[in-house]
């Protein structure tokens, strides 16, 4: 049984800071709380601060300058890079991927693609995991799981790639129209058959792009749990599909 472990508490607060860089409270230029408050603020301790503040250098969002203390940068590049997950979940063409499908079959749903889809949590639903590789090194893995009502009549329950995207293919088969995309990103620690497809140590949280394709009405098709060997962010966006 697959498990999903709670993130560590630097990366929580690293969390928390992060949002409030994004919704305006710490704004670019501006010096962010000293540890000291940070530490009295969250009630943590002196070294999963700035544990939390490293990892957000690191990351782009702060940086240290002399005189003044750390201070706020903004939204980073790398993060920009990795918005609109959602639309490679659903237009790649797997059969032209570089990498492989690792399995695809009924699994138990998990908790929070049970919530993406309105389904209770002893549900089934049919789940294909492709493993996205570059160099011969993964680089991606996404988990995508597909409400029963919408398998049949398609392709997806087979064990083959894909010659299209998942979006054409259900748009073709099952004459249903995806209409808006919300990705919800947030650090964790991978499972044990994550960890391994990815090759990470123990130990390494990973970066999970969840993403909600839905129809116009708001109804989840897909939901795809995407995973990078990054963490340090959690940001949620909203999306038109042309």
């Amino acid at each position: 049984m697959a498990y999903e472990v709670e993130a560590p508490k630097y990366v929580r607060l690293a969390q928390t800071i992060q949002r409030r860089i994004e919704d305006g409270t710490y704004a670019p230029g501006t010096r962010v709380p000293s540890e000291n408050q940070l530490v009295q603020a969250f009630g943590m301790s002196r070294p999963t601060v700035v544990r939390a503040l490293e990892l957000l250098k690191r990351d782009g969002w702060l940086e240290s300058r002399q005189g003044y203390g750390t201070m706020v940068r903004g939204r980073p590049a790398v993060v920009e890079s990795k918005d609109r997950r959602g639309l490679d979940a659903l237009t790649r063409d797997e059969s032209q991927t570089h990498g492989r499908l690792v399995d695809v079959g009924e699994v138990a749903v998990p908790p929070r693609v049970a919530s993406a889809l309105g389904l209770p949590k002893s549900a089934k639903v049919l789940r294909r995991r492709l493993l996205v590789e570059e160099g011969g090194e993964a680089v991606e893995l996404v988990s995508s799981y597909f409400p029963p009502g919408l398998v049949d009549g398609t392709d997806l329950a087979d064990g083959d790639t894909l010659a299209s995207g998942v979006r054409e293919h259900l748009e073709t088969r099952k004459k249903v129209r995806f209409d808006h995309v919300t990705e919800r990103v947030s650090a964790r620690l991978p499972d044990a058959a994550e960890a391994e497809l990815l090759g990470l140590p123990d130990g390494v949280p990973v970066l999970s792009v969840l993403v909600i394709a839905c129809d116009a009405s708001g109804q989840a098709l897909q939901v795809s749990d995407v995973l990078l060997p990054a963490d340090g962010q959690e940001l949620e966006d909203t999306y038109r599909l042309n």
